[in-house]
């Protein structure tokens, strides 16, 4: 009788630990890809992963301390990054590449980058709350300096033309103090201005979003609106409502939100995940409007730390492969905001499966690449202007399995580099 209590007790122990780890529902199986890749190289993401460029212990000071992070590891990383996804052999060649392709998509001709031309780089501060720096994860301060030191001095792009901002919280200390000390004739915008940086202004019913939910944040940042390309820099984090905190989210913080979230309607962000069925999803209203999404040449998702949870210090360390007990280490950009999502949630649920929030969180992504015909039933209309959106807005697909991570179309590029 012993025995058995024993053996009963261990097999209900090995069935809970199945139950936690096993892969949460999704709304599309694996390898089973829909819609159509965008880019230079339709639907392809470049993943670069460099050990060290995050050595925080994870108690000592905070994460964002220059003792923690090698700049030298994060510039190589955005110049890697952008000759991956590209194909170019040189970071020159790797921006130009990126600006032909995005006017030449855009019915500007075949041309590269113009001075004059205003590039707005969307970052996520989303856990900020005054100029001081705090324990909880925001975009990376090196990660960033990297982006502009390629986009100024590879790329050639004027320092006047470049918009650094966050239209719906703060440049904090750290980041602003690192980049305006090396590009001070760079624009920095922020929510609340100040101290060096420019108070956000906005532009009022810019996006009435395709379906009535009540009251939502409507107008959009002047500075995302009137740039000519916009780079969406956003975070590799868990998130406790949609599941996933990536690109699509991002532009949320580009909305006339208050920068106390407790007062902003967080409408159609969720999707209806309970229920288990499709359902409209801001999140493709924003993948799609014209100053937004469809104006974004390039995507990046700032892995460095990452994190389980959307609050708090970055916590825990990486367990699995290739990660093997440290941080993340890595960036992920695409021309695909589908595609990119893609690959940042299965990295995400590929680590921590176990958590409640991840069931059916792709959701959007299937919406987005299954247009014009969304499950949901939607006919999304960013702009409310009759112009339904016909076309799907990027590559959807879920790789086979979190240890091979194989996909059958989605053209993932994984370089691990020293």
């Amino acid at each position: 009788m012993k025995k058995s209590i024993l053996t009963l007790a261990t097999v209900f122990c090995a069935l809970t630990m199945l139950a936690q780890t096993a892969n949460p529902p999704m709304h599309l199986a694996p390898n089973t890809p829909i819609g159509e890749g965008k880019g230079i190289h339709p639907g392809r993401v470049a993943w670069i992963h460099n050990p060290g460029v995050a050595n925080w212990d994870g108690n000592t000071g905070f994460w964002y301390e220059e003792r923690w992070n090698d700049q030298d590891k994060a510039d190589r990383m955005i110049k890697e990054a952008i000759t991956t996804l590209t194909g170019e052999k040189s970071p020159a060649k790797a921006w130009k590449a990126l600006f032909v392709h995005f006017n030449k998509t855009h019915d500007r001709g075949a041309r590269g980058y113009k001075k004059g031309e205003k590039i707005a780089i969307k970052l996520n501060m989303n856990n900020t709350f005054s100029y001081e720096d705090n324990e909880q994860l925001n975009t990376s301060p090196y990660v960033t300096l990297a982006l502009l030191r390629s986009l100024v001095n590879d790329g050639k792009v004027a320092q006047e033309d470049i918009i650094v901002c966050e239209p719906s919280r703060m440049l904090t200390n750290e980041l602003y103090f690192r980049c305006k000390g090396e590009f001070p004739n760079i624009a920095y915008i922020d929510n609340v201005g100040g101290e060096g940086r420019t108070k956000v202004d906005y532009y009022p019913n810019t996006i009435p979003y395709s379906t009535d939910k009540g009251e939502a944040a409507k107008g959009l940042a002047k500075c995302i609106v009137d740039a000519d390309y916009l780079i969406n820099s956003a975070l590799l984090k868990i998130h406790t409502g949609p599941g996933v905190t990536l690109t699509a989210k991002n532009w949320y913080g580009a909305t006339d939100i208050n920068k106390e979230w407790r007062k902003n309607t967080h409408n159609s962000i969720n999707q209806n995940k309970r229920e288990k069925v499709a359902a409209y999803s801001s999140f493709v209203d924003f993948m799609g409007h014209k100053d937004l999404g469809q104006k974004c040449m390039l995507f990046l998702i700032d892995g460095t730390y990452g994190s389980r949870d959307v609050n708090g210090k970055p916590d825990p360390k990486w367990q699995k492969e290739p990660f093997n007990n440290d941080w993340a280490c890595s960036i992920l950009v695409s021309q695909d905001h589908v595609a990119v999502d893609a690959v940042g949630l299965d990295i995400l649920v590929g680590e921590w499966p176990e958590v409640g929030s991840l069931p059916y969180c792709d959701m959007y992504l299937v919406e987005a690449a299954s247009l014009p015909n969304a499950p949901s039933g939607t006919k999304y209309d960013p702009e409310r202007d009759g112009s339904v959106l016909d076309k799907p807005l990027g590559l959807m697909e879920h790789w086979n399995n979190a240890k091979e991570k194989k996909y059958e179309k989605l053209d993932l590029i994984y370089k691990k580099i020293k």
